[in-house]
């Protein structure tokens, strides 16, 4: 075998790198599909949690933080989902987050979507821009979320 030279050890190490992220980044197969985005979606479903328990994790005051948004926390709370539950109709319109799927397969009914959209263990979805939806358990196993969110109100206890 030949030796490698600098260049081709540079693009060869580089392949691997952009190949590791790639499998290490978490997926973002749970979105609308192509051709069904809207702003008049799904409509409202349940007005408060069904078969859902929630823990907050943890919350950071950010009036303390450099960005200094007074008023504001940054908090990551887990969801365990029941078989037929349903997590609440709730808008992003001022609360950015970031929904990771730990376990299990759960469906959300978007304002910004014609159809349901599934999202599966490891998908991510980013929930922003004026979003509202609801989430519904339609499976027959217990679904995991770890939710990660900017809210006004640290003791907020929906979504």
């Amino acid at each position: 075998m030949l030796p490698m030279t600098s260049t081709k050890l540079n693009l060869a190490l580089a392949a691997l790198a952009v190949g590791t992220l790639a499998l290490s980044a978490p997926a973002f197969a749970g979105t609308c599909p192509a051709g069904k985005t809207t702003t008049d979606g799904q409509k409202a479903g349940a007005t408060a949690h069904q078969g859902v328990a929630e823990k907050l994790l943890g919350q950071i005051d950010l009036a303390k933080e450099k960005i200094a948004a007074a008023g504001h926390h940054l908090r990551m709370r887990r969801l365990d989902i029941k078989p037929g539950g349903e997590v609440a109709w709730h808008s992003h319109g001022d609360r950015p987050a970031l929904v990771y799927v730990v376990s299990g397969t759960i469906t959300e009914y978007s304002s910004h979507c014609e159809v349901p959209i599934v999202h599966k263990t490891g998908e991510l979805s980013i929930e922003q821009g004026g979003l509202s939806h609801w989430w519904k358990n339609t499976s027959k196993k217990p679904v995991v979320l770890i939710s990660a969110d900017i809210a006004q109100d640290p003791e907020q206890s929906g979504m």
